[in-house]
C-alpha cells in the first residue's frame, strides 16, 4: 500500500506512526495511507526551513529562479502522470486535472519574473545630498495549508512566489489528497532545490495548529471553508503572523434578457458542474432577470441533463465524483432542505444507475428553481453539483441579491449591453467579476481576489500581491557628506 510521507530537510521521512486511509472517491477504494504528523515533526520541518533561510536569502534572485525554471520543465514533462494522480485521489475528470496543472505551471512561470517584480523605488535628493529608497526583503519561513479540491494548483498560488522572494517554505496539503504533492515534491527534489528550502508535512488538525503556533513561521496562506479561514486568520494573528486566508463562496450569476440563451446556458452549466461543483469559483445561484426566465430554465435543464457523469479517468466523462461519502450525504440533504424551504426540484441528480455511479460518491447535475432567497440553503455553500435559480424583474434587484450574502468571492453577468455590464462591474461587491464569463478565475499575474467572508487578510495569492505578501519593506535614508569621506 502506498504511503504519503513527509519531505523534510531534503529527506523523505515517516516518523509518526499515525496513519489515515486515502480513498479513491470515484470507486470508493482505498489507494493508500497518509502520515499524520505530530507537532514535533512540524517543528523539525520548520527548523530545517529556518536553517536553510540565511543561505537561500543570500542567493541572488536570478539564481533562485533557475530552480523554478527547472521545476517548470519537470511539471510540463510529468503533467499526464500528475493529472492521473489528481483524478484518482480527488475524483475530478482527467481534463479538469490537466487544466488545474496548467494553472499551477502558469504561477511558476510568473514567479520566474521575480527579479523585476521585487524591484523597489529610489528617490535622489529628497533633501540636499540625501537619498531615500525602499527595498524588499524576505520574511523567513512561510507555510501554506491547502484544500482537497485543487491539490495540484492551489499550493502554487503561493509556493513559487515565496521561494523566489527568498523565503523558505512548508506545504501542508489536505490529508484527503496527499499523493499529488508527493509527486510534486519528487520533482522538486529532482530540480535540485537546496535542502530545507522546501518541506512537505502531511497531517490533520494537530499539524495545522502546530503551524499556526510555531514562532519561526512568519506567514501563512490558507484556502478552505470560511469558518476554518476565520479560525486560521484569528489564530495566526494572535501569534503575530501575516495571513491570507481564502474562504468559501456562493457565486451568483445574473442573466439579462438580452443574453444569448444557448451560449449562456452552456457556459453556466460548465461553471456549476465543473469539478462536481467543488470549487470556490463555481456558479451556485442563477438569477434570471425579466423575460429571460422561461427560456433560460429550459435551456439550463437541457444542458445539465446531457452531462456525462462517471469515473474521471474515462476520457468521455464530463463530471466526476464528490470527495467523500459524507460530502455526498450532506449535498443530498441540502437539496431536501431547499425543497422544504419552497424550492422546486426540476432536475434531480440523486437518481443514479450503473455500477460505477453506485460504487463511488456520485451525484448527477441537479437544478432547483424558485429557491427561497430568505432560506438557509440560499446562503449556504453547497459545494456540490447543485444549481439554484431565482427570478427577479430588474437588474437593480438582482445586484441587491448579489450583495446580500455573506460571501464575496465572485459574481458574473451575461448581457449584450455595455452599460448593464459596467453597472454590474461597478456595483457588485465581490473580489472577482465576470462579464459573459462563467468562471472569473484570474490569470497568475493578477491576484486571486475575494471580499467579505470569502477572504480574511489584505493581500491575496498570485501576482504582485504574492510578492508583497512574502516580502517586507525596508526604507533607507542615507547621506554621504564629502567632508566625512576625507576623514577615512
Amino acid at each position: 500500500m502506498k504511503l504519503a510521507r513527509n519531505y523534510i530537510d531534503g529527506q523523505w521521512v515517516t516518523q509518526s506512526s499515525q496513519r489515515l486511509k486515502v480513498v479513491d472517491p470515484g470507486k470508493d477504494e482505498i489507494i493508500g495511507e497518509v502520515v499524520l504528523s505530530s507537532e514535533e515533526e512540524v517543528h523539525h520541518a520548520v527548523i530545517s526551513a529556518q536553517s536553510a533561510f540565511p543561505s537561500w536569502r543570500a542567493t541572488p534572485a536570478t539564481e533562485r529562479i533557475q530552480y523554478l525554471f527547472k521545476l517548470k520543465v519537470l511539471l510540463d514533462e510529468n503533467i499526464e502522470s500528475l493529472a492521473r494522480t489528481i483524478t484518482i485521489e480527488c475524483g475530478k475528470t482527467i481534463a479538469e486535472s490537466k487544466g488545474e496543472l496548467k494553472r499551477a505551471i502558469e504561477n511558476v512561470e510568473v514567479a520566474c519574473g521575480i527579479p523585476m517584480m521585487m524591484q523597489s523605488e529610489f528617490s535622489e535628493d529628497i533633501s540636499s545630498g540625501i537619498d531615500e529608497f525602499m527595498i524588499r526583503q524576505p520574511l523567513g519561513v512561510a507555510a501554506c495549508i491547502t484544500p482537497f479540491n485543487f491539490p495540484g494548483m492551489i499550493p502554487f498560488w503561493f509556493l513559487p512566489y515565496a521561494v523566489a522572494c527568498g523565503n523558505t517554505y512548508l506545504v501542508k496539503p489536505s490529508e484527503k489528497v496527499p499523493f499529488t504533492m508527493q509527486k510534486v515534491f519528487e520533482l522538486i527534489e529532482e530540480a535540485g532545490f537546496p535542502k530545507g528550502v522546501l518541506n512537505l508535512v502531511n497531517g490533520g488538525k494537530e499539524s495545522v495548529d502546530a503551524i499556526l503556533r510555531h514562532p519561526q513561521i512568519k506567514a501563512i496562506s490558507f484556502v478552505g471553508s470560511s469558518d476554518v479561514a476565520q479560525y486560521i486568520y484569528s489564530e495566526s494573528a494572535k501569534y503575530g503572523k501575516r495571513v491570507q486566508a481564502q474562504g468559501g463562496a456562493k457565486n451568483p450569476v445574473i442573466i439579462l434578457p438580452d443574453a444569448d440563451i444557448d451560449v449562456t446556458s452552456k457556459i453556466i452549466s460548465d461553471s456549476v458542474y465543473g469539478c462536481a461543483g467543488q470549487r470556490c469559483l463555481a456558479t451556485s445561484t442563477v438569477i434570471t432577470v425579466g423575460e429571460s426566465k422561461a427560456k433560460m430554465i429550459d435551456s439550463l435543464i437541457d444542458s445539465a441533463s446531457n452531462k456525462i457523469v462517471g469515473y474521471g479517468l474515462d476520457e468521455n466523462v464530463e463530471m466526476g465524483s464528490l470527495i467523500t461519502e459524507e460530502s455526498k450525504k450532506r449535498v443530498y440533504s441540502l437539496v431536501d432542505k431547499s425543497i422544504a424551504e419552497g424550492g422546486k426540484l426540476v432536475l434531480d441528480g440523486r437518481k443514479l444507475s450503473g455500477s460505477i455511479l453506485m460504487s463511488g460518491y456520485y451525484m448527477k447535475p441537479t437544478i432547483i428553481a424558485d429557491v427561497n432567497p430568505d432560506g438557509e440553503v440560499f446562503q449556504t455553500e453547497i459545494f456540490g453539483p447543485v444549481m439554484g435559480i431565482i427570478s427577479i424583474e430588474t437588474i437593480e434587484d438582482a445586484i441587491k441579491i448579489v450583495n446580500s450574502g455573506r460571501y464575496g468571492n465572485a459574481a458574473s453577468i451575461f448581457t449584450s449591453s455595455g452599460s448593464s455590464a459596467r453597472k454590474f462591474r461597478y456595483e457588485a461587491n465581490t473580489g472577482n467579476v465576470g462579464i459573459n464569463i462563467g468562471i472569473a478565475a484570474p490569470m497568475a499575474f493578477f491576484p486571486f481576489s475575494g471580499w467579505r467572508e470569502s477572504f480574511y487578510g489584505d493581500l491575496h495569492g498570485q501576482g504582485k500581491h504574492a510578492v508583497e505578501f512574502f516580502t517586507q519593506t525596508k526604507v533607507v535614508i542615507e547621506r554621504w557628506p564629502k567632508e566625512w569621506s576625507r576623514k577615512f
